[in-house]
Parts: structure tokens; C-alpha cells; sequence
């Protein structure tokens, strides 16, 4: 049974969908006026991990993740490059799905974008207005949250309390200063507006999400996400606005994501430290971004250090090494042929069911991966590199590398080519190290010729070097390989 820390309640519920065996889920995308950074993606990565669970527990998902393409921050970076609003828009929702497809996850059902709901948001508006919950001031039109006596009751923020210190701007016409914008009039040299019954404009940031949700699900979801700073002031005022419409309950499932902190210190532009994906991407294999965000929790704040880093190459190693080994083995005697091992089959089977247990407890990634690593350890402990490969030695492998697969397939994880993940993978590390392949590869091959000689201390000098250099040296009887140490 699987159970969700729903926000809205502070609590773990059962889950049930409005519709057996259907799954509804939107998810905030991004705003695209820029390179999106590493924080940007771990909602989609985990989202993604939650619609790959829920249709292995045998729903049908249909997953929206939106891009917001109107925006003053789009509207100042056309300015900045004097180019159209739309054309940087469009430029960096193709930056982000190049950056979404290095990662490896799979693509969602819709991709709304703000401009083509523009039709639904300005009926949503006008709605909202016939049912006085919102207002018209000159050409703008605000949201009323006295109209709305549930406002607050996702963030538990109560209204008296946030009109403390707000301040209103000149000539701002609002009946209270917590009122938000619906519809924004035209200022002069934005370069982006729609006709309304209001006048020329463009709507305000909340009610895009409230109608571009509508309009692909109606006017309830199952699932609504997004990163946790969202929840205030963005996804209560949807819950004002689309329930201000319908009535009834917009959202049944809220899940909010935790930030990532740098070193301890939360990832700001101000701070200057902020990453881009592209720019993670072009140093790390991607792997280690969904390890990174995958390895905690989604509720916890995940630290994103280089600290963090080597952790989680150090995890991957781990994974694909056992993978690598299993591969190796399995393929050392084209003659053997699998027979089944049973005890060992229902060992894997009884992990399998610890590993659901965790997932179907709010998505408890840590635990699983603390499950699998157990697995791991026992296979590292039975099979190892150069062994006679038996029947029950060859199933061995193939259940474990099978195990291993199907736990990944969960998180986009673990489906790479062992070897050549790894292989990718010490690259990456040697340019780190300012080390090169061929150089390491011709010290290997000296200290393979002086043992064969049987030149032990000259050997052992070799080794030290490699050592020194960051490389580690494994002795086979297939012969001698190395790798960068993790």
C-alpha cells in the first residue's frame, strides 16, 4: 500500500486517485529565460522516479510538467539581447529539454505552455470575476483572498499575519495589499500582451498553473508538485483560484521537493553559486546528478557539494563494478549454461519486497538504496573476478544483474553499459586529476612485464606511482586492470 506526505494535511495518507487505476499529475516547470540551473531539476528527476513507481504499481500516469514562457524575466532578457520575448522563450525551453534528455529521463505526456492556454486563462478570469473572487482595478484584475476563507491552508500562513510589513506600491489599486494580479495591464516597450475584456495585458504568474491544469485535467488532479518554495505564495493562490472556480478540492496529493544547499548554504545568484546543469554536465556523467538527488530524500534538503560529488561516484562505482564483474564472469565460458539457483533467486525476491516496502513509503529512496547495497555486498562476497564459472555461479550473476535493472528502471538509473560507464565515468576523473589514459595504460603494461619477470620490487615502485596518481591496480589471473580510485 503506498502512502504520500500530502502537504496540504502535514500528514502520510493511503494513496487513492479520483480514478481507479488513473493518476493525474502536474508538476511546476520551469520559467525559460535562462540555462536552467541544478537546482531546476530536482523536481523532474524525482517526478519522474514517482510516475516510473506508480506505473509499476499498475496505474496509468498522465504527467504534465509546464513551461512558463511570459514572464518579466523573459521579458527583460529579450530586452537585454533585443531580441522577441518569444524567441528566448522558445530558445531555452530547447536548452532544457536538451539538458532533460542528457539526464535520461523519460519525456512527460504534456509540456503546456502558458501562450497557448492564453484563450482558458482569460475565461478563468472572467469567471472568477462573475463569482466575486476577484476584481477589476483600471485595466488590471486582482484576486480578492477575503473572498476565499480557506486562503492559507496549505502554507498554514494566516492572512493578519502576512499583511504585517507588506507594503503597497504607488498607484497599486488593490482592496488589500495581498490581493494578487490576475491580469497585468500593457506597459509600453514589453513587447508581449493579448487582448482581454480588461484591456491589452498578460496574465499574472499563479493563474497560468491554475489554468493550464484545467485545462489538460479539469478541475481536479490527483497529484500537484513542485519545489518547496512554490507552496508560498505560488500554489496557494492556485488553490484560491481554481477552487474559487469549481467549488470543490483542486489538489488531492500536495508533494513538494527540498532545496539543495552548496556546502551548507543555500544555492542564490547573489552568493554567486549558482550551477548550471549544462555546465555540471559537461564535467560529471549524469548518473551522478540523479544519484546525487535520488540518494536523499526527496523532503530532506540535499547538499549539492564536492563532497557530495565524490560520494556519489563513489556509490555509482560500487553499482556498476558489481555489474561489470557480473558481466565478466557470466561471459568467461561460453559453455556454461545457466541453472537456476533458487536460494538465491528468493534471497533477491525478499529484498525486492524491503525495496517496495521503502517506496511505497513516501518514495523512501535512502532506504532502498541501503537494501540494494546489502545486495551488493553479499554478491561481492560469493563472486569474484577469474573464478571458475559454474551453472549456479553464471545464474547467480544474471539474477543479480536482472535485480539490479529492474530497481533501476525506477529511478532512470543503472541502465548504462557497466564497462563503458566506467570507463566514462575514470575519464571524467582523470581530467579532474590531470592524469591521462594512454599514460596510465603504458605504466600498467611496464608493471605487468617486470611480475611476469617476476621484478617484484620494481612492481610494487610501479604501483606506488599509480597509486600516488590516483589510480588503483588489480591483479587477475586474466591479467592485470585498473581504475581511478573512488
Amino acid at each position: 500500500m503506498l502512502k504520500v506526505y500530502n502537504t496540504l494535511g502535514k500528514k502520510l495518507e493511503e494513496f487513492k486517485p479520483l480514478k481507479e487505476g488513473q493518476v493525474s499529475m502536474y508538476v511546476c516547470g520551469p520559467t525559460v529565460y535562462w540555462y536552467l540551473h541544478v537546482g531546476n531539476f530536482r523536481g523532474p528527476v524525482f517526478f519522474n522516479f514517482v510516475r516510473n513507481w506508480l506505473e509499476h504499481l499498475g496505474y496509468k500516469v498522465t504527467y504534465a510538467l509546464n513551461f512558463t514562457d511570459v514572464d518579466d524575466k523573459i521579458l527583460k532578457r529579450a530586452q537585454e539581447e533585443g531580441k522577441d520575448p518569444q524567441e528566448v522563450a522558445e530558445f531555452y525551453i530547447e536548452q532544457y529539454r536538451h539538458d532533460f534528455s542528457s539526464l535520461g529521463l523519460r519525456p512527460h505526456e504534456h509540456n503546456p505552455k502558458v501562450t497557448e492556454y492564453m484563450p482558458q486563462i482569460i475565461s478563468m478570469v472572467s469567471e472568477l470575476i462573475e463569482k466575486n473572487k476577484a476584481y477589476v482595478s483600471g485595466h488590471d484584475v486582482n484576486y480578492s483572498i477575503e473572498s476565499f476563507k480557506d486562503y492559507g491552508k496549505l502554507s498554514g500562513r494566516r492572512t493578519d499575519e502576512l499583511k504585517e510589513g507588506v507594503r503597497i506600491e504607488v498607484n497599486e489599486q488593490k482592496r488589500n495589499p495581498l490581493d494578487f494580479a490576475l491580469w497585468k495591464s500593457a506597459k509600453e516597450g514589453e513587447g508581449l500582451s493579448w487582448k482581454s475584456p480588461w484591456g491589452d495585458g498578460r496574465p499574472g504568474w499563479h493563474i497560468e498553473c491554475s489554468a493550464m491544469a484545467r485545462g489538460l485535467f479539469g478541475d481536479q488532479i490527483d497529484i500537484h508538485g513542485g519545489g518547496l518554495d512554490l507552496m508560498f505564495p505560488h500554489h496557494e493562490n492556485e488553490i484560491a483560484q481554481s477552487e474559487g472556480c469549481s467549488g470543490h478540492d483542486f489538489v488531492k496529493y500536495w508533494m513538494h521537493v527540498n532545496m539543495l544547499n552548496f556546502g551548507g548554504t543555500k544555492m542564490s545568484k547573489s552568493l554567486g553559486n549558482v550551477v548550471s546543469m549544462r555546465d555540471f554536465l559537461k564535467a560529471n556523467h549524469p548518473e551522478i546528478y540523479k544519484w546525487m538527488i535520488l540518494s536523499v530524500h526527496y523532503r530532506s534538503v540535499a547538499d549539492f557539494s564536492d563532497e557530495a560529488i565524490d560520494r556519489a561516484v563513489q556509490g555509482l562505482a560500487k553499482f556498476y563494478s558489481a555489474m561489470a564483474m557480473a558481466e565478466n564472469v557470466k561471459s568467461s565460458d561460453s559453455s556454461v549454461i545457466a541453472v537456476l539457483d533458487e536460494k538465491y533467486k528468493k534471497e533477491l525476491e525478499q529484498a525486492w519486497k524491503q525495496i517496495e516496502e521503502a517506496f511505497n513509503d513516501d518514495f523512501g529512496t535512502p532506504a532502498a538504496f541501503a537494501v540494494v547495497f546489502e545486495v551488493i555486498r553479499k554478491f561481492n562476497s560469493r563472486i569474484r573476478r577469474g573464478m571458475k564459472l559454474t551453472p549456479q555461479v553464471y545464474s547467480q550473476c544474471e539474477e543479480f544483474l536482472a535485480f539490479i535493472k529492474k530497481f533501476g528502471a525506477q529511478l532512470s538509473l543503472f541502465q548504462e553499459p557497466p564497462q563503458t560507464f566506467l570507463t566514462e565515468l575514470d575519464d571524467q576523473l582523470l581530467v579532474k586529476l590531470g592524469q591521462k589514459r594512454s599514460v596510465i595504460d603504458s605504466l600498467v603494461a611496464d608493471r605487468a612485464k617486470v611480475r611476469a619477470a617476476k621484478d617484484f620490487e620494481r612492481a610494487d615502485e610501479l604501483r606506488k606511482k599509480l597509486t600516488d596518481m590516483g589510480v588503483a591496480v588489480s591483479d587477475t589471473p586474466q591479467g592485470s586492470f585498473w581504475e581511478v580510485i573512488k
